[in-house]
């Protein structure tokens, strides 16, 4: 009787979160989707320009201050770890060619999905190659931020090469 009674309990709170999320997905207009969608793209964008040219600012402007990556070798960097590093110099990107991206925004959060090619010096060691990547946006008081991010190198024997700090 009680597995019957959480299961019910279970199947309606699962079938009221979809609902939910379905109403809210709904309710968002397609321009406002689309509008947010290249705000994101323009953000991955900067912050790539921002490495480039170490400003430091912009990077901590666009990484929320709870920022974490975890990336291809499982190790994880904080947003001080990155402006530490871009603002001490061992990292240098040099260029950085984005593939497509992919944006999912689901009111408040939004997922970026995509790729680069880029060719970076970190300690005076070239490194160069494809990088796959998937951010998650969060919108705090009308400001889009990221807030995690993931990495991975396609080839197995590519360096470490996101933000390499």
């Amino acid at each position: 009787m009680m597995k019957k009674t959480v299961g019910a309990l279970l199947t309606i709170c699962i079938g009221a979160i979809a609902l939910a999320d379905t109403r809210a997905l709904t309710n968002t207009p397609k321009t406002e989707s689309a509008s947010t969608a290249e705000t994101l793209k323009q953000l991955e964008r900067d912050w790539a320009g921002a490495m480039k040219t170490g400003d430091s600012a912009l990077i901590g402007r666009i990484l929320g201050d709870d920022w974490v990556e975890v990336s291809n070798d499982g190790r994880k960097l904080t947003k001080e770890q990155v402006i530490a590093g871009v603002k001490s110099g061992p990292v240098k990107v040099e260029s950085i060619e984005f593939g497509p991206m992919d944006v999912k925004v689901l009111g408040d959060v939004a997922v970026v999905q995509g790729s680069h090619v880029e060719t970076s010096t970190t300690n005076g060691q070239r490194v160069s190659g494809e990088v796959v990547w998937m951010d998650v946006f969060a919108n705090r008081n009308g400001k889009w931020v990221v807030v995690r991010s993931q990495s991975a190198a396609r080839v197995e024997s590519a360096p470490r090469l996101r933000w390499p700090i």
